[in-house]
């Protein structure tokens, strides 16, 4: 008699143990498709692939070139006094490595000459976006600027040696940004600029 009870409590406890995994199955759901790793080469092709179809849909529109205009403005007022002071830990975030180091040589020079350079910026009259081209992941915004400023060299004893610390003078510069737009840094880079 005592084998008999034995059964029926492993057969009752064989049913609330298949009650409770049906229980689970039901609340948590089944495991379907693939779970494995995929390979980085993979992901990145997808990625790609994926962006490709989103620039193809994507138009720049009015309040996007507003928005870009507005850090334009900004940043050239920024890079224009930070030359002038010969800050290059302000201008290093915010050019290119070719630009850095071309300005980066000028403020050397200047430091050899001894010579310095003072500007007053006054503002900025006009920016307006003249060129938008995108190259694979690459977005350039080629805007043309359009500023006062005072502006003057000086020598050791403060001589003047170009420029005129009392004039405004409007400058025309033509200035290229540029941005991966793969890359989760939110910031555009002045990649080539024109006098």
């Amino acid at each position: 008699m005592n084998y008999s009870f034995e059964y029926i409590d492993i057969i009752l406890l064989a049913m609330i143990a298949g009650f409770i995994f049906l229980r689970l199955r039901g609340i948590l759901g089944k495991r379907t498709g693939f779970d494995g790793k995929l390979s980085t080469d993979f992901k990145q092709k997808i990625q790609k692939e994926t962006t490709k179809e989103n620039n193809k849909n994507q138009t720049l529109d009015d309040s996007a070139k507003l928005e870009f205009l507005s850090g334009a403005k900004a940043a050239y007022e920024i890079i224009i006094t930070s030359f002038a002071k010969g800050d290059k830990n302000v201008l290093k975030p915010l050019l290119n490595k070719e630009i850095f180091q071309n300005f980066s040589d000028e403020i050397d020079h200047r430091k050899k000459e001894k010579v310095k350079s003072e500007l007053t910026f006054v503002g900025i009259e006009s920016a307006e976006i003249k060129n938008f081209e995108k190259k694979d992941n690459i977005y350039i915004f080629t805007v043309d600027f359009i500023s006062e400023i005072i502006s003057c060299i000086k020598d050791k004893n403060n001589k003047v040696l170009s420029g005129d610390p009392q004039k405004v003078k409007k400058v025309y510069d033509t200035w290229k940004f540029s941005k991966n737009m793969w890359n989760d840094d939110p910031k555009w880079y002045l990649v080539e600029t024109q006098a």
